[in-house]
């Protein structure tokens, strides 16, 4: 019973952290579309980003903090970037920006946080609005693992 349990919080831990290091593109209620990229930054590097989106074989930098790099022009002052807990950013393109490059080609939203790339393709009609529901989906395994680790633990200890 006991190695079971700890089979499960094994697999339940590799799928945590699948799900916790994938991009996450979706369109906030003002019509902004948010890009959240809970990437790990590389240890002793300097903690840059830069996310860019690419339509065919065209990247184009939307935001970025590397040093010789820089957005393209066009997004510019058009979007932002903030800090999430406990590791990644989030991209914010304000909706008149979106709204131009909205186009019925898929594009693929890159984000790079020091040397770790992840990405998304989203074809046109798949980006959703951003919920809590997305919270939950992402958080669901992290809270299982939790209550497998303190079940294992209980039985581990009777």
């Amino acid at each position: 019973m006991v190695k079971s349990l700890l089979i499960c919080t094994f697999v339940l831990g590799v799928v945590c952290v699948a799900v916790s290091s994938e991009l996450s593109v979706c369109i906030e209620e003002d019509g902004d579309l948010r890009i959240d990229c809970p990437l790990k930054p590389r240890d002793s590097q300097i903690n840059s980003y830069e996310f860019s989106m690419s339509i065919g074989a065209v990247e184009t930098i939307i935001n970025t903090n590397v040093s010789g790099s820089s957005p393209d022009a066009h997004y510019q002052d058009h979007s932002y970037v903030e800090q999430l807990e406990p590791q990644g950013y989030r991209l914010r393109l304000k909706a008149e920006m979106y709204r131009q490059i909205d186009t019925d080609s898929e594009k693929t939203y890159l984000c790079k946080i020091s040397k770790n790339i992840t990405s998304k393709t989203i074809e046109k009609g798949e980006l959703l609005p951003c919920t809590a529901d997305q919270v939950v989906v992402q958080t669901f395994c992290c809270l299982l693992l939790s209550l497998w680790t303190s079940i294992a633990t209980h039985l581990n200890t009777h």
